[in-house]
């Protein structure tokens, strides 16, 4: 810093920092005819520095900021001056960037480093029961040009880019995202009603479905940056649904560390809640959720639109919104704590060395969203202890238990958690998870149905079809003793495709059928497969139908439970694990692309961003030194620039 050049970094501070630029910049009187357009140019600087409103200081400071803005103006225009002079020839004057250009221009990485510091910061305030530094750091995050950013990035990349609210508004454009962008402010905002869509569940009944407006989702998703680090610092460690870096998976594993010991507890209480999403009380959501309770209390109650008409909300959070999931869980946490607490260990008189044992209640809580699982040593325990205790809990936050879905069963029976069917074995006592009969009935009506709609339909078409659905669902029960029911689901699937192989033939034998449908591959016998021709090289082919069968059973690996994914220590930790998962993925599908993946660094050669399970990839094929290269990238990357210079080849 030398003296007498304008300082702009203290533009904003107290009355030792004026001193101090004082001391530097010198001062200047202004003449009255010039303080109006001064203090307007001051005004207009600062709201492009810090997006907001100049706030007003003491007397001397706004004085001497005045003074110091105006000779950094100054300073501005003659510099502006000469590159003009210099710039003539090669660009013509008032040349403004396009809406296109401004929003690729923005720099996304640093956005999401801003984001994530501020995400930190609010995590370590919470730890520390500062709950006015969290509420600051809140609004700063909110009010900032990169959250603001980073949520209209997220609404218009997600699965839902393309369902509009009742406006009828999408963001499809660049230009209308960056307008967006200056679109998302707490002053004057007005969320508009929902639009209701019911969808079919499984037992025959109809979800309601409400879908904000665009805007509506950009606000909630910029709100969410600054709530979910206070919801996974203060949410149940064994709570597993809609939380970062955590899955069914990880629920269903819990569940079996629990109960495969050897003094694991034998009773289960099997929790439902009815309507959850449609029923929690606004006024404890109001009370207790750390957030802005004006913006919270206008979504709540901004009603919505059904079949033409308005109707109002008096109680519930929309399924369909970014935050909802959110605040689900913050009602829902603290239930852990409770039924632990509920019973503490005793001791109890014994014939042994001491004359008496210690019994331990055993009881322990597994919660996805609004299903969970109570296990005790006992029946008595739960009906008498944990069932009041819970029902009390719920009735505090307007819930209600379902009745049809809520009861006590032995691990003997075995009962179904997400899919799952969990059960210790009598003949040799051990506890094993393995897919729901629900559930394979299920998966195998979906299968029938897409067949028998696909009648007269080529028979690659059809095991394209089919291949689309059978990994997903083999990918999920991969990690539970499933190997019987996978090779009881290729039955059923080899059932139904007979019959529709027999129903295009009437009239040819079945030998015919079996040697035209079903080949002989790698040894194995009655294999669904056709031959197929590539177009453009015309090589033929081998098209077969995956089996389930095939899938390897692996053990799933649980996620921490003392971990939060937004503490910079734990970043190493899950930076890990999601190598490893996009490894392992990678592995299974070729593994080729696993040595390119490493070969690159894991990360994309285009962007630089690390290449995981989080974003979408995909290959492509360059030619680098007069040799082609298969190479992986983001699915966002495909239209950028290819740089042959960052691909690194050991």
């Amino acid at each position: 810093m030398e003296r007498g050049k304008p300082v702009s970094l203290l533009l904003i501070g107290g009355k030792q920092a004026a001193r101090q630029a004082y001391m530097w910049c010198g001062y200047r009187k202004v003449e009255k005819s010039e303080r109006r357009s001064v203090t307007e140019r001051i005004r207009i600087d600062l709201i492009a520095m810090y997006g907001r409103e100049p706030h007003h200081p003491t007397r001397k400071c706004a004085h001497f900021h005045k003074v110091t803005l105006y000779n950094k103006l100054i300073e501005l225009l003659k510099k502006g001056k000469q590159m003009d002079k210099s710039k003539e020839k090669c660009a013509p004057e008032n040349m403004v960037l396009s809406d296109t250009e401004r929003w690729k221009n923005i720099d996304r990485h640093k956005a999401e480093d801003y984001v994530r510091k501020l995400q930190a910061r609010i995590v370590k305030a919470q730890r520390e029961g500062r709950h006015g530094k969290v509420k600051s750091l809140q609004w700063l995050l909110t009010h900032s040009f990169y959250g603001r950013y980073l949520a209209v990035v997220r609404v218009t990349t997600n699965k839902g880019k393309n369902t509009a609210g009742v406006d009828h508004v999408r963001w499809s454009s660049d230009a209308a995202k960056v307008k967006a962008i200056d679109t998302l402010k707490r002053r004057g905002y007005q969320p508009m009603p929902l639009r209701r869509v019911e969808i079919p569940k499984k037992n025959g009944k109809k979800r309601p479905l409400g879908i904000p407006t665009m805007k509506d989702r950009a606000m909630q998703a910029l709100y969410l940056m600054a709530l979910d680090p206070i919801a996974e610092t203060t949410g149940d460690q064994h709570s597993y649904g809609f939380r970062k870096y955590r899955s069914c998976q990880d629920a269903i594993t819990q569940c079996h560390d629990v109960l495969s010991r050897d003094v694991a507890p034998k009773w289960i209480l099997e929790g439902d809640i009815k309507g959850c999403f449609d029923h929690i009380s606004h006024e404890w959501l109001l009370n207790n959720i750390p957030m802005d309770k004006e913006v919270l209390r206008k979504w709540l109650k901004s009603g919505y639109v059904f079949n033409g008409s308005l109707f109002p909300t008096e109680e519930g959070t929309p399924q369909g919104g970014i935050i909802s999931p959110t605040l689900a869980n913050m009602t829902l946490d603290g239930l852990q704590s409770l039924v632990q607490n509920a019973v503490k260990p005793y001791w109890k008189p014994a014939d042994t060395e001491y004359g008496r044992i210690r019994i331990k209640p055993k009881i322990n809580l597994v919660r996805y969203a609004d299903d969970f699982i109570v296990t005790a040593k006992d029946k008595e325990t739960i009906e008498n202890v944990i069932l009041p205790l819970i029902r009390q809990f719920m009735a505090e936050r307007g819930l209600v238990l379902s009745e049809e879905k809520t009861k006590i069963t032995h691990i003997s029976e075995g009962f179904d958690f997400l899919g799952f069917n969990i059960r210790e074995y009598k003949s040799n006592g051990k506890l094993l998870t393995k897919p729901s009969k629900e559930a394979m009935k299920q998966f195998c009506d979906k299968v029938r149905t897409k067949i028998k709609g696909n009648k007269s339909a080529k028979a690659s078409s059809l095991i394209r079809m089919l291949n689309h659905m059978i990994p997903g669902w083999a990918n999920y029960y991969r990690y539970g003793a499933s190997s019987k029911a996978f090779s009881r689901v290729d039955y059923e699937v080899y059932k139904t495709l007979w019959q529709w192989a027999k129903r295009r033939h009437p009239k040819k034998g079945k030998h015919w059928i079996k040697d035209r449908y079903f080949k002989q591959l790698h040894g194995r016998e009655w294999c669904f497969a056709t031959v197929t021709k590539n177009k453009k090289s015309g090589k033929e082919t081998t098209l077969s139908l995956k089996r389930l069968a095939d899938t390897p059973i692996l053990k799933y690996v649980r996620v921490r439970t003392n971990t939060n994914p937004y503490d910079p220590a734990d970043a190493p930790y899950y930076a890990q694990r999601k190598s490893k998962n996009t490894e392992n993925q990678l592995r299974e599908i070729d593994d080729l692309l696993r040595m390119i993946w490493i070969h690159q660094e894991m990360r994309c050669p285009i962007c630089g961003e690390i290449i995981d399970d989080e974003r979408r990839w995909m290959t492509i094929k360059k030619t680098v030194n007069g040799k082609p290269f298969k190479i992986l990238i983001h699915s966002s990357c495909k239209n950028k620039k290819f740089n042959p210079d960052n691909i690194s080849r050991k």
